[in-house]
């Protein structure tokens, strides 16, 4: 590995740390729908509620987002979680956020270059738990966190040409021939 580049993340599980930092409750936030998913009969008519869908398009793109952006979203989320594979892939993509484990204690191994991308207006993850975890990476020749003013938790979605310009400096910095 040349390089690793978290694009606004914490690298901790859902824990009372990260709430304390201003990062999101993913456990109360999402157990709701987890259990509303949870059934042992077929579910041919299951689509994710607008509310859970705006939930989503709230933390991921802002809640000022576009209502193109929004209504595209909701009609792209509803269609890839139809009936019940479709709520059986949204319970457990629900449930591996919920229940993630920490990448704390792997951080120590980490030995080739980290550039962190995270916007100031992530809804999910605070640009404080980023600046703690960043200083992780003990044995990274470089650990540098960029934030991008506005920037929602979708970063790439919301600010495209910061992402890329970051990322292109990134990559010629440490290209090995």
């Amino acid at each position: 590995i040349e390089g690793i580049i978290p694009l606004g993340t914490s690298l901790d599980f859902e824990s009372e740390r990260t709430r304390s930092l201003g990062c999101w409750d993913g456990p109360s936030l999402l157990t709701g729908s987890i259990d509303a998913w949870t059934s042992k009969s077929p579910t041919s008519n299951f689509e994710p509620e607008d509310e859970f869908c705006n939930f989503l398009i709230d933390i991921g793109f802002g809640k000022n987002s576009d209502k193109s952006v929004r209504d595209f979203w909701v009609k792209t989320i509803k269609s890839n979680y139809t009936g019940d594979d479709g709520r059986r892939r949204a319970r457990m993509a629900a449930i591996n956020l919920r229940e993630r484990d920490g990448l704390h204690g792997r951080l120590f191994d980490v030995k080739c270059p980290v550039m962190w991308l995270h916007g100031t207006d992530d809804a999910v993850y605070s640009v404080a738990n980023a600046e703690q975890e960043i200083k992780m990476f003990v044995n990274s020749p470089e650990a540098k966190l960029v934030t991008v003013k506005d920037g929602q938790h979708f970063l790439s979605a919301s600010h495209p040409e910061e992402v890329d310009n970051a990322l292109v400096d990134f990559v010629g910095k440490f290209y090995k021939d």
